[in-house]
């Protein structure tokens, strides 16, 4: 198989000069699909209102993306319906929510483009974004809904002696555009990668991609925020959530969470205790502001007296950087137990903490605790295996940041969260 993209013999029939008339007709189909992305799909509709037209009828027989604009030959967007014109602004939407001229790698370019049209139209077609293309050749199989392009390319490469790819590459929609560095694909461009006179073909660099991604990641964002349940590709929202909130590993979450409840207010006119012994100087926290988080522990039974003890010398351990600090702790299973408050001037008294559960696990008694005597903890850290009896609690009343232990499959529905396994094995 070749390493270049192959240009569709149908696709040059509609490369050459631009008729005015034509084009306007076909950027009016464009600007409707777009309104009726808003109206229908907003998430679709406000990342397509982020990309400009332009015509693209000198060297581009179908659509085209770079990430910011949005190129189209006139004579094929008039060859499709309206709401076929919103499958294929969503269809370029998509190619560069995922990435897709980013993660080709050593790959056969022909194959991993078809790979993710494959992955692109069943995205839409079972999120019913416009219609999907018939009026020209589309691709589409049942069997890849829900896989990634890798995982499409890697059954298409094994399977690859019986498909006609010339075919397949004949039903792809689009122009898939390639980055700087990479083989000319059809004489567009010149020795330096750059398009000929008169192609207007673009390629990005690795430098305009990295840009073109911290971009889109803000857009991606603010567009799933106007989006209906159910309208955002599972994906996407896993990538919303990657972005987010990011797993780390448990200590270094736990860390970021206690230092940023710190105020940066410093002191240098009342020195550190810590620093007596020193040669320098620390600055203190100035009176009045310190560390204040409350820990919950669940002791429903799977969680063992041993790494409940273990975590709270964890998170003692980390408020002792600071001068301040108070930490309340309580263990719960489908009610609170014992909650008390430590702080560096009692912190000895922790090894005498009593440990109390073994019950089932309800996470939302923790929640109706706080709000029953009056405390809104500045951050909850819940150390939990992640099996409630119900809901999680609720996900308004405080910042919280669970931390998994026991599953890395379970993702909490609000707030920050870590796997305290993945840390123990990265740590051995």
């Amino acid at each position: 198989m070749s390493a270049t993209t192959k240009v569709k013999d149908k696709d040059k029939k509609r490369i050459g000069p631009t008729d005015p008339k034509i084009d306007a007709l076909a950027r009016d189909r464009i600007v409707s699909a777009r309104i009726g992305l808003l109206l229908g799909n907003p998430f679709f509709g406000t990342l397509a209102t982020q990309l400009k037209l332009e015509n693209a009828d000198s060297w581009c027989g179908t659509a085209a993306t770079c990430g910011k604009k949005l190129y189209y030959n006139s004579r094929f967007i008039m060859e499709l319906k309206n709401k076929e014109v919103q499958f294929l602004v969503a269809h370029e939407i998509l190619h560069v929510c995922y990435d897709h001229l980013g993660r080709v790698g050593k790959r056969d370019r022909n194959l991993f483009n078809i790979a993710n049209d494959y992955a692109v139209n069943a995205d839409l077609k079972r999120h019913k974004v416009g219609d999907f293309i018939k009026s020209v050749p589309c691709l589409y199989e049942q069997k890849y809904d829900g896989m990634t392009s890798e995982a499409i390319y890697d059954d298409l490469y094994q399977n690859a002696q019986k498909i006609d790819l010339d075919t397949l590459i004949d039903q792809l929609i689009d122009e898939h555009l390639e980055s700087e560095g990479e083989g000319d694909s059809d004489g567009d461009t010149d020795d330096n990668g750059k398009p000929k006179s008169g192609s207007g073909k673009p390629k990005l660099n690795d430098k305009e991609l990295e840009e073109l991604k911290k971009e889109l990641r803000s857009q991606i964002i603010n567009a799933a925020k106007n989006a209906k349940p159910g309208q955002v590709p599972a994906n996407i929202e896993r990538m919303i959530k990657e972005i987010t909130n990011p797993v780390m590993p448990w200590r270094e979450l736990l860390q970021t969470n206690i230092t940023s409840l710190i105020k940066s207010d410093y002191s240098w006119m009342r020195p550190s205790r810590r620093s007596w012994h020193m040669d320098a100087v620390l600055p203190a926290l100035k009176p009045g502001d310190e560390v204040d988080v409350t820990v919950m522990i669940d002791l429903s039974g799977s969680i063992s007296e041993n790494q409940a003890r273990d975590f709270i010398s964890e998170v003692v351990g980390m408020t002792n950087a600071f001068e301040g600090w108070r930490v309340n702790i309580a263990t719960f299973d489908t009610e609170v137990y014992n909650y008390q408050s430590f702080t560096s001037d009692n912190q000895d008294d922790i090894t005498e903490y009593q440990l109390k559960g073994g019950g089932g696990t309800d996470f939302v008694c923790m929640f109706n605790y706080l709000k029953e005597h009056g405390h809104e903890p500045k951050r909850l850290i819940v150390f939990t295996d992640g099996y409630p009896f119900g809901s999680w609690g609720d996900p308004d009343y405080c910042d919280t940041t669970w931390i998994i232990h026991g599953s890395t499959d379970i993702t909490p529905p609000f707030g920050q969260h870590a796997y305290y396994d993945d840390h123990k094995q990265s740590a051995s």
